[in-house]
């Protein structure tokens, strides 16, 4: 066998994305909770020849590196899946070469800022490399799913509702910039069981989401879910003492609930 040797792999730009934290990017590209954004190519590398012609292109993939995952593990629980899968036959981003996919809609060029559209990459996500989607070669129909086929492998399919006091608690927290509804929605859309990818905890009345700094309250009735109440996860000695202006929001909350 040849020597092994590390490859030198440069970014060619980075995205730009809404998503600034783990928790708010979906998990795939072109799903309901996919943004608009954009891709901005490094400059002095003459990537303005490299550009030409892929304005004809509809759509495009991106090929990106996972620069917050740390380490791999060989098997891993996918969000689809109630058992252990082989890395290599999943998308997690834990993998021994950190690269990831992303198939995206191109909306157009100005200079070295491709806009784009159903994007699900983090802010400064670093960006190796755009190749154009082709139909005839990247569509196959007869591919198939997978283990995602597997009827014991949950599906989505449970609705998601917010009651009134759900709903104050998430416009208070958008004043703040904490857009907390749709990584609520990506994580329960899937049950309200416990996974490494749902934090929840069974309560008397029905059971707790932990999300971050946030504990989100639901209850379950058929295939619906309903968030009754979201709350910080704060001590209320944590936000009497601690000095960190990010608390805001917490205390505001806080505040809220005792209303």
């Amino acid at each position: 066998m040849n020597e092994l040797k590390p490859l030198l792999v440069t970014p060619i730009g980075f995205a730009r994305s809404p998503f600034k934290e783990k928790m708010q990017a979906p998990r795939q590209p072109n799903t309901p909770q996919a943004a608009a954004g954009s891709v901005e190519l490094r400059s002095g590398c003459d990537f303005e020849h490299a550009l030409e012609d892929l304005a004809t292109f509809r759509y495009v993939w991106l090929l990106f590196w996972f620069d917050q995952a740390e380490g791999w593990r060989p098997k891993v629980l996918p969000p689809r899946s109630e058992k252990r899968r082989g890395v290599f036959a999943t998308r997690s981003p834990h993998r021994p070469n950190p690269i990831g996919m992303s198939l995206v809609e191109l909306k157009g060029i100005e200079g070295l800022v491709l806009s784009v559209e159903g994007l699900d990459l983090l802010d400064g996500t670093p960006i190796l490399d755009i190749k154009p989607y082709i139909p005839y070669a990247d569509s196959r129909p007869d591919a198939g799913h997978g283990w995602l086929e597997e009827a014991r492998d949950p599906k989505p399919g449970w609705a998601i509702d917010f009651a009134k006091r759900a709903v104050d608690q998430l416009e208070l927290l958008e004043g703040f910039g904490i857009e907390l509804e749709p990584p609520i929605r990506q994580a329960l859309e899937l049950g309200p069981e416990p996974h490494p990818y749902r934090r929840i905890k069974k309560t008397e009345g029905g059971a707790v989401l932990a999300l971050k700094d946030f504990r989100v309250s639901f209850t379950t009735a058929e295939k619906r879910l309903t968030v009754t109440d979201i709350v910080t996860g704060y001590r209320p000695q944590q936000l009497a003492t601690l000095t960190d202006p990010a608390l805001e929001a917490h205390r505001a909350l806080a505040q809220l609930a005792k209303a």
